[in-house]
């Protein structure tokens, strides 16, 4: 299957998303940042849920 131009560009975009999210959720596991989980947990989570909307905001375009 090829992505078209704004496919492709939000499924990097949800990428980057949730890999940020993975990387401070691993943060805050941890210990590196400092509050652990109960700080960061909440960034974790929305920057992942942002992910998941790209994804599906590209699945859309796609539909287009």
């Amino acid at each position: 299957m090829q992505l078209t131009p704004p496919t492709k560009n939000m499924f990097y975009v949800s990428l980057l998303l949730g890999f940020f999210g993975l990387i401070l959720y691993f943060l805050g596991v941890f210990g590196v940042i400092e509050g652990g989980v109960q700080t960061i947990g909440h960034y974790a989570f929305w920057a992942a849920t942002l992910g998941w909307l790209a994804m599906t905001i590209g699945v859309a375009a796609k539909g287009i």
